[in-house]
Order: C-alpha cells, then structure tokens, then sequence
C-alpha cells in the first residue's frame, strides 16, 4: 500500500452561474487555451475557438470525447450547462416518443434525466482526468427557501436547473465541481428621495462569491476568499500552477518572463488556430445532405462522413424501409429516436458493414 502525502496538483473542474449578461462567457473565456462547447450562441461576439453548435445530446456527447483525445485545447468550456441539459431532456423524450418530461409518469423522466446528467458528469471527469480543465457556465435562477427549523423564508439564488430537477441535478453538479463561483452585481446601499418615499439601489459592481451562504451557493478548495471581484485575474494563479511542481520564487519569475515573452510575439505574428478551427475550412470531404433531413442528424452525417446512401443502405439491412426510401420521408419518431438516439450503433453499421442491431 502507496502512501501519498502532501499537496496533489490537478486540473480543475469549475461551476460559473450567474444572472444573464454578467459576463460568465468572457470570464471562461481567460481560462487557459478554451475550446468553447456554445449551446445557446453566447460566444458569437467574441475571438474564441469553438465546436459546432451541438443539435443534439449525442453530438454533445461526441464533440466532449473529441476533444479528451485529441487533446485539443487546456480547458473544455460548455456554455451553457442549463441549455446542454434541455438537450438531454430532448434525447429522452425522442428515445421513449415522449411529448415532455411529464408524460413518463410517477417521476419516472426526472430520473432518467439525472441519470443521464450523472453519465455526462462521469465523462466531464474523465476529461479532467486526461488533463484538461473543464468550466462550466450557468445561468441562475432566484426562488423562494424555506428552512424547516425556522420561521418566514427568503430569497435564494441557485442554479437553474428548473423547478422539479434543481433539487435533483444541482447537488450532481455541485459535488462534482472543484470549485463554484456565484457572479452577480453588488448593491451597496438603498437609497430614498428628500421626501423619504421612493427608494433606489446603489452600487453594481461585479462581484463573485466562493463560499457557502444562505442565499446562495458556492465552494472553492484553494483557501479564496469568501468574495473576490468578478476578474479571472482574482483566481489565474490556481490554474498557474495547477500542473505541478513546487512554487518558489525562481519559478514565479521564469512564468511572469515567460508570459510577457508570449505577449510580446503575439504583437508581431498572428494568432494560431486550432486544428479543429482549420478542419471547418475544408469542405472538400463533406456529404451532399439533401433537404429535408433534421439538423441533429444532418449535423452528426457531416461530421461522420455519411452519406444518405450510407443510412438508407443500414437501414435497409434491418428491415425497416426499402433501400430507395429518402430519409425526409422517415417517421420524425424513427429519426430521433433510432438514427440520432443511437447513432453510434448506425455508425458501426455503417464503417465496419456488421449485422448490429441499432433500435
């Protein structure tokens, strides 16, 4: 038996949420080298590297492995985690031919629902563990808490993760975080007019909270402090130093001159790209995707290579169409639920032309 002391350096797993336009996207964005997974198109004013907006759960899902082993970036950043998870919901209800989450009954679909979320976060720390930060964006919702043992309630900030699952999923994701930072703006004072009537709020600063309080959640590892200006500047030497090593003096200096080395050659040569950025620009591999067929599988058929051909052909060999049947003319039911739902066992039919069932 191995005994380990001392301090473990590790990549970091962050949750951001926050109130809409405070800034969580630009505060991910200074993360080391980001790749952004945009579910909600947050990112498209500002000089990030993204994937593919994912249209489905199953593309979501591909793109996070991608990016684990190709090594594509220092921080996976998934903007936002609440728009991810309605992707989720979407897959189940197309998987059981669902109309919403309700219809399952006895509860049944908030379970399959954090069942799936806890997959997803399973995944999230595997890439943490092949040595990628992973954040985390979110937006954040305020409802009314009542604690058992006391008298009146108050308002609560807290993810927002709708109203039946909050209490389900938000503990998954807490948990599974390193560290959760709660941005808002900071109201210093409430102010009245000379005739003591009319109120007004003062303040609006930025702020991020890293610490638990009643009225809303959040944690960190690293010894903050309880509450920090909204910069990432307040939290970069974490990830600094977040490869290893013993921090002394010497080394402090080399990364401060390493660092201004880099500013100063960015100045004279122009960005690099990643290779998933180049690959958008080369169209010459993509299928011809016929109109009529749904985003979610047009999107995983470019991504894949597959042709129409190659899918009416699988699904020829099982059974269900005539070979000459267009994909537009499928059931919506089949294409959700069997070619997209399922579209890593499709594929395996497709590449390696095995007799595999893919329902």
């Amino acid at each position: 038996m191995r005994i380990i002391k001392g301090k473990i350096q590790k990549t970091k797993k962050v949750v951001v949420y926050g109130p809409e336009g405070i800034g969580k996207s630009t505060f991910a964005s200074q993360f080391p080298d980001p790749i952004f997974i945009d579910t909600e198109g947050s990112t498209n004013g500002m000089d990030v590297s993204r994937t593919q907006k994912p249209s489905s759960w199953q593309m979501l899902n591909e793109q996070v492995k991608e990016i684990m082993t190709s090594k594509l970036c220092k921080t996976l950043v998934i903007d936002t985690f609440d728009w991810a998870k309605q992707l989720c919901i979407n897959s189940i209800l197309a998987k059981y031919d669902k109309n919403g989450i309700e219809d399952f009954g006895y509860g049944n679909g908030y379970v399959y629902e954090k069942e799936e979320i806890g997959r997803f976060l399973n995944l999230l720390q595997d890439v943490a563990d092949s040595g990628i930060n992973v954040a985390l964006t979110a937006h954040a919702q305020l409802r009314k808490f009542e604690q058992p043992d006391e008298m009146g309630a108050y308002d609560r900030w807290e993810l927002k993760l709708g109203k039946k699952t909050s209490s389900q999923i938000s503990p998954l994701v807490k948990e599974w975080a390193d560290m959760v930072f709660f941005a808002n703006y900071k109201t210093y004072a409430v102010a009245c007019d000379k005739e003591g009537k009319r109120f007004k709020a003062q303040g609006g600063e930025r702020v991020m909270y890293t610490a638990h309080h009643p009225c809303w959640d959040a944690k960190n590892r690293d010894g903050l402090p309880d509450e920090l200006p909204f910069s990432y500047e307040e939290i970069a030497h974490i990830f600094t130093f977040a490869a290893g090593g013993e921090t002394t003096t010497d080394s402090i200096a080399e990364i401060a001159e390493d660092e201004i080395s880099k500013a100063v050659d960015s100045e004279t040569q122009p960005p690099a790209q990643h290779e998933s950025a180049q690959s958008d620009l080369d169209t010459s591999n993509i299928p011809y995707i016929p109109d009529g067929i749904p985003k979610a599988l047009a999107d995983l058929m470019r991504k894949y290579d597959v042709s129409e051909g190659d899918i009416q052909l699988a699904v020829s060999k099982r059974g269900y169409f005539p070979e000459d049947t267009p994909i537009a003319n499928y059931p919506k039911a089949f294409i959700d639920g069997v070619l997209v739902g399922a579209w890593n066992k499709l594929y395996a039919v497709i590449s390696e032309f095995q007799d595999l069932p893919f329902e």
